[in-house]
């Protein structure tokens, strides 16, 4: 039979008397030599220096209750022992310096000692530093006096605890299905991002930056993390959306930092500002790369700093606030060319995801269908549904070629509450669906046109364009937008015959770009509008 061996720590507070009264109450450490089920062959107490009197009397009373436990004093010590490094480090020497052997078994006593080292010692036996069991013991609730106590043993075998796995499991589905809205969306990798976000903006309050299409659902999951962390109880404060693209001037720097009465013309009152708006809460910045460079400056200082000066103001302002970024523009770019900071877009790019538009989730096209759907039965009452054919008609657009979606769900928001607002009966019909895929091809269909038409008439005369065939206009238009997203000829080349260039030994992407030009009588220089 194994022999049973106690470790534990002496507890200067509950194990304390010294008079013959100490035997009338309750003391963890001799209490569990106590009980008749329960015989230690031995027990290594643990102990500070300058409690060696009460060790001295807990030894002297063990040995009283239990003779035949062999007692092993140890010394061990720290100068506080609410450090959590200090105390851990103590108990980790000792668990490595300790002769475990395989004919014994071993108990951890997580009765004594501080929080800090009741959990020292769980996290150093969970991971088998200490080959042992957790015992932990208590007083009896009983009337009479049992100055023994109870005691329980942990078994930290958590396959055991299926309950509490699947109830923290739960908790992580709940925390998915929250970011996702309720929508059960089927693309995988959305799915995996999402995961990822969950994940993230649980463990980290640093920067989140979040780019995308316009209407990829940046700023509605923005709100969404808001939430979470909410119901998690990492954020007491509001949650404060603003796009950047609306500020300019003086009403930035207002909006974002506040002002003093006075301040500038108009400056009636006080104003405390949206980053004070947001303290202890969440900032949503969208359009972030819109944001002018002197307010980007003040940004950087309040997210490294939590303090900002107001416009008029001669003492600080102070703010700890969590932020998420918002963007569809490529951030780097804007730096390269002096539009935005290099070291805020350090400071906010620590967590990027980006959003993929809804083309690229054909597969989740559908249940944000019938999420839509759903969203306006809540907001008007009544409950809508497609006809059969009906659906099979409009989803087999979504999902096509022609189902541009350039909006993203901006676009599927509008076209389902457009249809659902003409249906007659609960049902949207074939009829209605079939207009709505028009409206929708025309939509589309306009924008190219006119982005087309913006594009060529800054470079050419109507009469020159009318010389051009119908079939050039599109691919010249692209050719042009695509020069003017480059650097330079030969890395618009590289864009633009990327597939063919594969089969050439040695490409000429600037020079096979230079000849397309000159075509349409074009250099790479005309190419800029002053």
């Amino acid at each position: 039979m194994k022999k049973k061996v106690l470790i534990g720590l002496l507890g200067p507070s509950l194990d304390m008397g010294t008079k013959s009264t100490r035997w009338e109450k309750w003391r963890p450490s001799v209490a569990l030599c106590m009980h008749e089920d329960l015989a230690f062959d031995r027990y290594e107490l643990l102990s500070q220096k300058r409690f060696s009197i009460l060790c001295d009397t807990v030894v002297t009373d063990i040995e009283t209750v239990s003779p035949e436990t062999q007692i092993n004093h140890h010394h061990i010590e720290w100068r506080d022992p609410w450090n959590f490094v200090e105390v851990y480090s103590a108990l980790y020497e000792f668990s490595r310096n300790y002769d475990f052997k395989e004919d014994e078994e071993y108990y951890i006593n997580i009765t004594t000692g501080t929080h800090v080292a009741q959990i020292c010692l769980f996290l150093l036996t969970e991971s088998y530093h200490f080959p042992a069991q957790l015992i932990q013991s208590s007083p009896s609730h009983k009337k009479h006096k049992n100055v023994a106590g109870t005691y329980s043993i942990i078994d930290l075998d958590l396959s055991q605890y299926d309950k509490l796995a699947n109830r923290f499991k739960a908790e992580a589905i709940e925390s998915y299905e929250l970011l996702k809205s309720g929508i059960k969306t089927q693309d995988l990798k959305f799915n995996q991002l999402i995961e990822r976000i969950e994940k993230v903006c649980l463990r980290s309050s640093a920067p989140l930056l979040l780019t995308g299409p316009t209407g990829a659902g940046k700023s509605h999951l923005a709100s969404r993390i808001f939430e979470l962390r909410q119901q998690k109880r990492q954020l007491k404060g509001n949650f404060v959306e603003v796009n950047c693209a609306t500020l300019r001037g003086d009403a930035a720097m207002s909006t974002l930092f506040g002002h003093k009465k006075g301040s500038f013309t108009g400056a009636s009152s006080d104003r405390p500002g949206l980053l004070k708006e947001a303290d202890g809460g969440l900032l949503f910045l969208d359009e972030i790369g819109e944001l002018g460079l002197d307010e980007q400056a003040m940004l950087l200082r309040a997210l490294e700093d939590k303090s900002f000066l107001p416009l008029g103001a001669d003492s600080l302002a102070s703010s700890d606030f969590q932020l998420i970024c918002g963007t569809n523009r490529e951030l780097y770019e804007a730096v390269e060319e002096g539009r935005f900071r290099e070291d805020l877009l350090a400071r906010i790019n620590i967590w990027n995801f980006k959003l993929p538009g809804l083309k690229d989730r054909q597969s989740d096209i559908e249940p944000n269908i019938d999420h839509e759907l759903q969203k306006f039965a809540e907001d008007s009452g009544t409950l809508m549904r497609f006809t059969k054919e009906a659906r099979k008609n409009y989803l087999d657009f979504a999902t096509s070629a022609d189902g541009e979606w350039k909006g993203n769900f901006r676009d599927l928001n509008a076209s389902i509450h457009r249809m659902a607002t003409l249906a007659d009966s609960s049902r949207i019909g074939k009829e209605l669906a079939e207009d709505e895929i028009s409206q929708l091809k025309h939509q589309w269909n306009n924008r190219n046109i006119n982005k087309e038409d913006r594009i060529l008439k800054e470079l050419f005369s109507p009469d020159f364009i009318e010389e051009i065939d119908p079939f050039d206009l599109p691919q010249l238009a692209n050719v042009v937008k695509t020069c003017r997203e480059s650097k330079n000829l030969s890395e618009a080349g590289r864009k633009l015959f990327c597939v063919s260039r594969k089969n050439k030994k040695v490409p000429n992407d600037a020079d096979r770009l230079r000849k397309y030009l000159a075509r349409f009588e074009l250099t790479w220089q005309d190419i800029y509008p002053n």
